[in-house]
């Protein structure tokens, strides 16, 4: 080993065993704390940048596609359940196109309008029937998978035949299945798109025929129905939307917690479909057909006919129809006319949805120790803010009633007991952080003191303060140097030993060996020029 390293080896070896045990302890973990983070610095700067590779992949095709990156060498890895596969951004494309040149992922190029590209010349008219639908129920899939939050959909069609019966014909009607990501619920919202998405899709087919089930067993939308808990949903969201309006407006007239108001709706959850016929006669409108028919006859007849009499015996000389007369001669007029006249004809069909409000109840208590309450003008305003319809049906019901102060008190109680637990705790957490960051501070300048006070204590240098006629190192004579010094008389002095030093570097053995030699030429300038050295220090 070099002279040179040996040395810094051995100062580093003696400022280290100059340690107490905090300084140690405090060194150490700084030592430890840079190993683990150059450690953790160099893992995350030789990891590479995944990006995915397929996501929304089944089962069999991520394992057949993990097959041939293991089989490439190539690093990955699965996410979301391992529908996705992540590898390095550099080999997603060669991968992608090494997957594709293998028919992967399959069961994506085997659904939706891909199927119409294997059919032959020579298919039935039934294979083409069976394979258009499954396109449609493929592409239909695909898209309501796409949809945040489901991880696989699956759409079945149930199209009848075309009749030309019109009377007989059935409605299409569909069916999803969906399964969401873990820890995912579908809103009502996503519901209804799924459904007027599957419904718009196919011709004929209305958003009542669409029925949507859950992974879980849960039906999310029943044929006929629409959205399951539509109608409660509608009427919870009514009740509460009016329920704060009106609040609202009578804690603004009554002031905060002197009123309280409940409402209840009555929704329909049916929905059907309401055709009216109007006829209406337009005016100065010519008729679109007339018909006259005019019939007129003149002869001589038998006997003049009489009338009968109450014997059924004929009255001679009684008048006949036909204008008979007494020789029996007579006459027969006929005259018809028929007139078609325009009709204006007006068709209205609606389409009445579930969730059509029958009937509202809404119910108002005023706090009694309130003074000067206007019953019959809340009532009124009540009346007008919740939109009442008497023919309809709708109660508003505004009573003067005490209310019960205690539960109030209570909850006022037990937030006041939580705002001075949340204020003690909050206080505690202050004090334990100024406690931590005190004792931090405490070690740090306990540590910077005794590094200050170790650093101070190596730099002092033992001096040779005695007057010493011979050196304790056998040096050459140094070369007379003219000085002009004036003469001084010589004293007797007792050479003092220098304690052993530690082994030092060649360089400063020969400056020391210069340093005494100047000491044994001239020992009392020496000793005169190290004390004003040391009156200097002193003094700083």
């Amino acid at each position: 080993m070099p002279p040179q390293l040996k040395a810094m080896l051995a100062r580093l070896q003696a400022y280290v065993a100059g340690f107490s045990t905090a300084q140690k302890t405090i060194a150490i973990i700084g030592v430890a704390g840079l190993v683990l983070g150059g450690i953790a610095l160099t893992s995350w700067l030789g990891k590479p940048t995944m990006a995915p590779l397929f996501s929304g992949l089944q089962a069999a095709d991520a394992s057949k596609v993990t097959d041939q990156l293991k089989t490439d060498g190539v690093q990955f890895e699965l996410t979301d359940g391992g529908a996705t596969i992540m590898v390095p951004q550099d080999q997603v494309y060669a991968e992608r196109i090494k997957a594709a040149a293998a028919g992967l992922p399959s069961s994506k190029s085997n659904t939706g309008y891909s199927l119409l590209d294997n059919m032959g010349v020579t298919s039935s008219e039934f294979q083409q029937n069976v394979t258009y639908q499954r396109a449609m129920e493929g592409e239909l899939a695909n898209t309501i998978g796409a949809m945040d939050g489901v991880k696989l959909a699956t759409v079945k069609l149930a199209i009848p035949k075309d009749s030309v019966f019109t009377a007989t014909k059935a409605d299409p009607k569909a069916s999803v299945f969906v399964e969401t990501n873990p820890g995912t619920t579908l809103t009502a919202d996503q519901v209804q798109a799924i459904v007027h998405l599957t419904s718009a899709s196919i011709d004929g087919l209305t958003p009542a025929n669409v029925s949507v089930v859950d992974s879980s067993g849960n039906t999310l939308s029943a044929v006929g129905v629409g959205t399951v808990g539509g109608a409660s949903k509608q009427a919870g969201d009514y009740e509460k939307t009016t329920t704060g309006n009106i609040q609202a407006m009578l804690d603004r007239v009554l002031g905060p917690g002197n009123a309280t108001v409940a409402v209840s709706a009555d929704m329909d959850p049916q929905s059907g479909t309401k055709v009216d016929e109007t006829f209406t006669q337009p005016t100065s409108a010519p008729a679109l057909s007339e018909t006259n028919d005019k019939q007129s006859y003149t002869g001589t007849g038998g006997p003049a006919a009489g009338v009968l009499g109450p014997d059924n015996i004929a009255v001679p000389g009684g008048s006949a129809s036909g204008s008979a007369g007494s020789g029996g001669n007579g006459t027969y007029t006929s005259d018809k006319s028929t007139k078609d006249n325009a009709v204006n004809k007006t068709t209205q069909t609606t389409n009445i949805p579930a969730g059509v409000l029958k009937r509202q109840t809404v119910s108002v208590a005023v706090n009694s120790a309130y003074t000067g309450a206007n019953l019959n003008q809340i009532q009124n305003l009540v009346s007008s803010a919740a939109g009442i319809n008497t023919a309809r049906g709708d109660v508003v019901t505004v009573e003067n009633v005490a209310f019960d102060q205690t539960a109030a008190k209570n909850a006022q109680a037990a937030l006041a007991q939580a705002k001075a637990d949340a204020d003690a705790k909050a206080a505690m957490e202050l004090w334990k952080n100024i406690l931590i960051a005190a004792a931090v501070l405490l070690a740090a300048v306990l540590a910077l003191f005794l590094y200050a006070r170790k650093n101070r204590r190596q730099s002092r240098e033992l001096v040779d303060l005695g007057e010493r006629l011979e050196p304790t190192v056998a040096l050459p004579a140094p070369e007379t140097v003219a000085l002009s010094v004036p003469a001084m008389p010589v004293r007797e002095v007792v050479p003092m030993e220098l304690p052993p030093l530690p082994e030092e570097d060649i360089d400063t053995q020969q400056k020391r060996a210069q340093i005494e030699a100047l000491a044994a030429g001239d020992p009392d300038r020496t000793a005169s020029f190290l004390r004003g050295m040391m009156d200097d220090r002193a003094s700083v």
